[in-house]
């Protein structure tokens, strides 16, 4: 029972921050998302993956590593609509 609920948790937590990716994308913009939240995202789920699987908790190694995978999605996107905005004058 405990697993399951470890495992119920992790996919509402990714299905929230994944649909902000992908909001993020479908809009093309990045008024509202500020760079550092990904940032520090991304800082926090490498440091808990590696700390995950070193106490071989792995419902949280699994589920901070597809953070990390989303979070330089984040970035990447971040970047790109910034760059895109700014170029075509937004």
């Amino acid at each position: 029972m405990t697993e399951i609920i470890g495992w119920a948790s992790s996919i509402i937590l990714l299905l929230t921050l994944i649909r902000q990716v992908y909001k993020q994308w479908k809009e093309g913009k990045t008024e509202g998302v500020s760079s550092w939240l990904f940032v520090g995202q991304l800082l926090a789920s490498v440091g808990f993956t590696v700390y995950s699987y070193l106490v071989e908790n792995w419902v949280f190694t699994v589920t901070n590593g597809i953070l990390t995978v989303n979070n330089l999605l984040g970035i990447g996107l971040y970047f790109y609509f910034k760059r895109k905005n700014e170029k075509d004058g937004e």
